[in-house]
């Protein structure tokens, strides 16, 4: 149908009305929500060593393609060697030292601090590691999916892992030169 439409039709106004109704009633019940520090959920997979927590997940919050939550690991401690299947993890560091392993012997390890933030593919067999005496690891995780998945594994880590340091086109190794 063309043309203008320019005459207004009384009970549009009602409509309208209680269609802003509609949506203020649905976005005050399924748009943002602030999950308080102290009140995450600590009934999630888990692996020896860690205190993990989901603050943002399907149960809590119906999120579909995320979840979210915290973990901390005593000082001079370290998590069972784990994967989360299909999930992209990212790791972020807010207070403490952490040392990461992975591979199929644990055999490659890499440091991150505060601020530092960690991605760990779908699969890759990983273990968190405190890397401070005296001081919680604290961290926030996100995962590319509304579940929670974590894998344990029974892997002999080598005895001396390969340090590797993040290198890419912008970030150089710092042995070579500029």
């Amino acid at each position: 149908m063309s043309g203008s439409h320019d005459h207004t039709h009384p009970q549009d106004h009602t409509h309208d009305h209680d269609h802003h109704h509609h949506d203020d009633e649905r976005w005050k019940h399924d748009g943002v929500r602030v999950i308080p520090g102290n009140q995450l959920d600590p009934n999630v997979p888990s692996t020896a060593g860690m205190d993990r927590k989901a603050a943002i997940n399907f149960a809590r919050v119906g999120a579909q393609k995320l979840w979210a939550g915290t973990v901390s690991i005593k000082p001079d401690a370290k998590t069972g060697a784990h994967h989360h299947g299909h999930l992209e993890s990212i790791i972020y560091v807010v207070k403490g030292k952490a040392r990461m392993r992975w591979g199929e012997k644990l055999q490659f390890t890499a440091e991150a601090g505060p601020g530092d933030f960690i991605f760990v593919p779908p699969y890759v067999p990983h273990q968190e590691i405190n890397a401070s005496r005296d001081e919680v690891l604290e961290c926030v995780l996100v995962r590319s999916d509304g579940e929670a998945v974590a894998i344990n594994l029974d892997i002999e880590p080598i005895e001396k892992p390969e340090t590797v340091l993040w290198v890419d086109p912008v970030h150089r190794h710092p042995d070579e030169k500029k």
